[in-house]
């Protein structure tokens, strides 16, 4: 649960970093952004993987790209859904989509597993817990 509400803050921080920058009009209420951003959420968790999967072809085609679109169509079809919240245009939601997938991004980076702690990410979380006996070297 700590997992889905730490993912939906991340979207609704990315959401109001790239309102601004993309014209993304969310009528200055902290309800409707918080509501998009939760629909958002769930239905990148639920309808863009059937959609990932239909248009994998056009994925691999495009080298990866074409998932910037089907973010874009996500964000879009919030925008229809929710009605104070609205992108004007394709090109507007394909640039929303970027940046808000590079703010979610890099706020993710800064959590890790679903705890709800920060973890630093270093080598040394690749370590191994060693079972056993553990020696000494300066026992002899």
């Amino acid at each position: 649960m700590r997992h889905f509400i730490f993912r939906w803050i991340f979207t609704a921080i990315a959401v109001f970093v790239a309102a601004p920058i993309v014209g993304i009009n969310y009528g200055d209420s902290l309800g409707c952004l918080l509501g998009a951003s939760l629909l958002l959420g769930i239905v990148n968790a639920f309808v863009r993987p059937i959609l990932l999967i239909l248009s994998a072809p056009l994925i691999l085609l495009t080298l990866g790209f074409f998932i910037l679109i089907v973010n874009a169509l996500m964000l879009k079809f919030v925008s229809e859904i929710v009605p104070c919240f609205k992108v004007y245009g394709f090109w507007n939601a394909v640039f929303g989509a970027l940046i808000i997938s590079i703010v979610s991004w890099i706020l993710s980076a800064f959590f890790r597993g679903s705890d709800g702690r920060v973890h630093v990410l270093t080598h040394h979380t690749q370590i191994k817990r060693v079972r056993g006996r553990v020696v000494d070297p300066n026992e002899r």
